[in-house]
């Protein structure tokens, strides 16, 4: 058994001496898993790191074994973000993303698609975490657990969207959230076509997204959000606070 494919690096682990265990996503095979041997020895560590984007072929005796991964670079995604903090932090958090929710050896082209051009525009900085937050509703999409924001739940209306139930992944208007508004996700303009976003927006996205990741995609797998996603929030988070703190005053 045997394929050959361009594929994203998401996730390198030691094994044994100087070989590692990767995890990889295909368009065409998904997440999957494999055998680099040498992978973790300084001539070859640099090929898997999480961000990357390589030709990989992939070899086994047997369809349901581990097998073995050879690559070659076609696109060193990870070291374009090494000198960026934030950029660096939202390499990690969906790299670690996408390693946990999708199922292995299940192909999930639309997630590939567009998690593909999110990695190669991180050297951008902050304004990527639209297309991150937006990834995210990709891949809720695409599992099953998406989010209707086109239309509110309670009226109907298509205008006026900023809230969505933590329930159902419905937007709601401000005028039907009424007094029931403190109970739920704010909706960031950029979700609802505002051309422009701020470190709030992306807080409040990244949160949005975040509760119905824990919730559905990893919750239902009894599994907690990975660590580098937290961590994401964390970072945003407090940028937000500084930037309403220096306005205020």
């Amino acid at each position: 058994m045997e394929w050959d494919a361009p594929a994203i690096v998401l996730d390198a682990r030691p094994y044994s001496e100087g070989d590692a265990i990767v995890t990889v996503m295909t368009r065409e095979h998904g997440l999957h898993r494999g055998l680099a041997r040498g992978g973790a020895a300084r001539g070859q560590a640099a090929l898997w790191l999480p961000g990357n984007f390589v030709q990989v072929r992939w070899v086994a005796r047997l369809a349901d074994q581990l097998g073995s991964f050879s690559g070659e670079m076609i696109h060193a995604g990870a070291a374009l973000v090494l000198d960026d903090a934030l950029a660096l932090a939202m390499l990690t958090a969906v790299c670690s993303v996408a390693e946990g929710a999708l199922p292995e050896r299940q192909p999930h082209g639309r997630v590939f698609d567009a998690l593909l051009p999110l990695l190669a525009r991180l050297p951008a900085g902050a304004p990527m975490l639209s297309e991150l937050v937006r990834w995210e509703a990709v891949l809720l999409t695409d599992l099953g657990y998406g989010l209707d924001l086109t239309a509110c739940a309670v009226t109907g209306e298509t205008t006026g969207l900023a809230y969505v139930s933590p329930k159902t992944g419905r937007a709601v208007t401000a005028a039907a959230a009424g007094d029931w508004a403190g109970r739920l996700l704010p909706l960031p303009g950029f979700l609802a076509g505002a051309e422009t976003a701020t470190m709030a927006d992306w807080r409040d996205g990244l949160r949005l997204t975040g509760h119905f990741l824990a919730r559905d995609a990893f919750g239902h797998q009894h599994r907690p959000m990975p660590q580098a996603r937290q961590m994401l929030y964390d970072r945003v988070a407090g940028l937000a606070t500084c930037t309403e703190d220096r306005d205020a005053g």
